[in-house]
């Protein structure tokens, strides 16, 4: 990955027993208050404002930044957000280290908002989660996707993927799962360990064509494995320079990671 990591500053916060022995990181406030058995959860309401920082997770960012702020009345969402923005091929992540999950499987649940995806060039390729761990060296990427001029002139797609392992580097993008800009969208995911399963659902509504498993994935004819997971990025990288727009801008709410599915509900 790009770049240098940030060291988050302090900002009052704890983390919360959950099964397994299993640390949740996140804060015990608002939707981040209602279930134990979460892994991770950070609704940025108790967060103040500005600059992101907490003692729960860590900043990394090249050419972008993560800021706290209030959602003004641009659709559903209330309260306090995470405001990503990054420059052309730049990056910006919350980073969830020290990551622990019984299995190694987990569930994930984000609201996001992205102001516009890449319509140039041909092929740009942006990633919004990405788990990593000790392994075979695969970047584990089940929330992402991929501008593809084939499709209806031109549009970007949802997309699993992965790099950096034997699989080499892939996403299996699919024309079933536009990914629409300027609107709240729920995005959940799964990753499971017994056969290397990601499976996607947005708004609610399971997503079959974007799963990937050991066998059946975007990239070499070999197994995808997963690593033993110990870091999740969630946030916005474009990997392609000179891109269209020139900069790009995310909203984050409600993210958490689970040992159940946790629905949109909250």
């Amino acid at each position: 990955m790009l770049g240098a990591l940030l060291l988050a500053t302090f900002a009052t916060g704890a983390a919360t027993a959950a099964p397994g022995g299993t640390a949740a990181h996140g804060r015990g406030h608002g939707a981040c208050s209602r279930d134990a058995s979460l892994l991770f959860c950070e609704d940025f309401e108790s967060l103040p404002r500005g600059g992101a920082t907490s003692l729960d997770w860590g900043v990394d960012t090249e050419r972008g930044t993560l800021t706290v702020e209030r959602e003004r009345g641009r659709g559903h969402r209330q309260g306090q957000v995470l405001h990503v923005h990054t420059e052309d091929n730049g990056h910006a992540f919350l980073e969830a280290d020290g990551f622990s999950a019984p299995g190694n499987s987990f569930f994930g649940r984000m609201w996001l908002r992205v102001a516009a995806f890449p319509t140039a060039p041909d092929w740009a390729h942006f990633t919004l989660v990405e788990a990593t761990g000790e392994g075979d060296g695969s970047v584990v990427r089940p929330i992402g996707g991929q501008y593809v001029p084939e499709v209806d002139g031109g549009t970007a797609l949802w997309g699993v993927g992965s790099d950096g392992g034997p699989t080499g580097d892939w996403t299996n993008w699919r024309a079933s799962a536009p990914a629409a800009a300027g609107e709240w969208t729920c995005v959940e995911w799964e990753q499971d360990a017994s056969d290397n399963r990601i499976s996607v659902w947005l708004d609610g509504r399971a997503q079959p064509d974007l799963t990937v498993t050991t066998t059946e994935h975007g990239g070499n004819p070999v197994d995808f494995v997963f690593p033993r997971f110990d870091t999740v990025r969630i946030g916005w990288q474009l990997y392609q320079a000179g891109s269209a727009p020139g900069s790009y801008d995310v909203l984050l709410d409600d993210v958490a990671l689970a040992t159940h599915r946790l629905g949109c509900g909250s």
